[in-house]
């Protein structure tokens, strides 16, 4: 696995396949192993590009004390800087969750770079206040006891994963429960404060006007966290995007629904790219 300095820390990424590059951005407490199934199917066409984010899979955490706390913008420049480094100019940016908010950071600031986006399970508004309060109190609680308590993972892992998911594909669900309760725990620092700064992300719905890329927005049928209203407000909001809810799936429709989510993905490349020929020539 690859790695970039990137703020004097180790950024570990995957870098699969050739042909027009796609950004992915995983999901907060998942890493770049999310998106194993999309790799499997997109890699034969594409030069498929997966960071971890910080404390998160192989990438570093971040070092105490902060100067200041991460944001989401700080993990778009993060991003962009992974990018410059690749000379990577153009790309199409997938991000679910918390690689969604960062992802439409990024595209906000490097529209020429970002030509096509799809936002799956996320939500650019502000957090509404009463799971904000909720999860903040997670954090505090994370906080002062440095892991993950088995009673807090089974509260969480019904908010990632769908009933259906659960009931028919068990080993996803104890995959997630091995990872949490193994969390290294220098990492906990780390986690708590990227959850803070997603739970207390700034309003960004109004700026999504500013972004005229062609855009897929993505949402579970049964995502708790991110609901599949949210995705249609986005999805109005933005100038040239289409929706799609994918059936059966909660939050990590990308592992849940893999066959659905592909299909959905590969139309819209398909509609971007011609014979792998840059999107820039297609458009």
């Amino acid at each position: 696995m690859p790695t970039l300095e990137v703020n004097n820390r180790e950024l570990h990424y995957l870098d699969e396949g050739e042909g027009p590059t796609l950004l992915f951005g995983h999901s907060y407490l998942w890493d770049s192993t999310m998106w194993r199934q999309q790799l499997a199917a997109l890699r034969t066409s594409y030069r498929c590009l997966v960071p971890d984010l910080w404390g998160h899979g192989q990438s570093a955490p971040l070092i105490a004390p902060l100067t200041e706390p991460p944001s989401i913008q700080s993990l778009a420049d993060d991003h962009w800087a992974l990018l410059q480094a690749l000379d990577i100019e153009r790309c199409c940016l997938i991000g679910l969750s918390v690689g969604g908010m960062w992802g439409v950071q990024l595209a906000l600031d490097h529209p020429e770079a970002i030509e096509r986006l799809v936002i799956m399970d996320s939500f650019v508004g502000e957090e509404p206040p009463a799971p904000q309060q909720a999860y903040l109190q997670i954090l505090d609680m994370v906080e002062q006891a440095g892991t993950l308590l088995p009673p807090l993972i089974d509260q969480l892992i019904p908010l990632f994963l769908s009933p259906v998911t659960m009931e028919e594909q068990p080993d996803l669900g104890a995959e997630f429960q091995h990872a949490l309760a193994n969390l290294p725990a220098e990492n906990i620092p780390t986690l708590v404060a990227l959850g803070r700064c997603i739970f207390q992300r700034k309003d960004r719905m109004a700026a999504l006007a500013q972004l005229k890329m062609p855009a897929l927005v993505l949402v579970g049928e049964l995502d708790q966290p991110r609901p599949p209203q949210e995705a249609k407000a986005m999805t109005d909001a933005l100038e040239q995007a289409t929706c799609q809810v994918i059936a059966q799936a909660g939050h990590i429709s990308a592992l849940e629904q893999p066959e659905k989510v592909n299909r959905a993905l590969q139309a819209f490349l398909g509609a971007c790219y011609s014979g792998n020929a840059p999107l820039s020539q297609t458009s």
